[in-house]
């Protein structure tokens, strides 16, 4: 009996001990597991002090694009006063690419969505542009005039700007932001 009642004893101490460490166990993983949760939040806050701004200017120099490249404002950007139709049309589609190019690394900072319509609102100028150029009758001949005339004139047929849609997702992305 005498080892029956030193087991008692034993588990008498052993097992408050256990249920004590066991409770110290878990609120211990609990506060590390919330300030982990702290931590990563700081570090999202941290991450979005640095990328905000850029992912602002990111969008800004989107929308500048986009506006570069609207038929409306390259036809008056751009003079084709004194030109031939073909170094017009040679000088809108450099200018065109230029500004695409200049502004590749800008995809890191908007959606993908966002930067397949960019595309396409560029391929779409370029569309127009090659369509009105090709729709002159001896383009060897006219004048930069008669091919801005044809951009102006297809824009108004089509009754929207190529880069309306990008345009606006790319606003939209922006705003969501805040």
């Amino acid at each position: 009996m005498d080892s029956t009642t030193y087991l008692f004893d034993l588990l008498k101490i052993i097992l408050p001990a256990l249920i004590v460490a066991g409770a110290i166990y878990l609120l211990f993983k609990q506060f590390l597991e919330k300030e982990q949760q702290r931590r990563l939040i700081e570090l999202r806050l941290e991450s979005n002090k640095t990328t905000l701004p850029l992912r602002l200017q990111a969008y800004e120099r989107i929308v500048m694009l986009l506006e570069r490249i609207s038929p409306n404002n390259i036809l008056v950007r751009l003079s084709s006063a004194g030109q031939s139709a073909p170094d017009f049309h040679r000088l809108l589609q450099q200018e065109i690419r230029a500004e695409y190019e200049h502004n590749l690394s800008q995809q890191l900072y908007i959606s993908g969505d966002a930067w397949t319509l960019v595309k396409e609102a560029k391929e779409n100028v370029l569309t127009m542009v090659n369509r009105a150029f090709h729709g002159i009758q001896n383009p060897a001949q006219a004048r930069g005039t008669e091919l801005a005339k044809r951009i102006l004139e297809g824009l108004m047929m089509d009754g929207a700007e190529p880069t309306a849609q990008a345009l606006a997702v790319v606003k939209n992305e922006a705003a969501g932001l805040f």
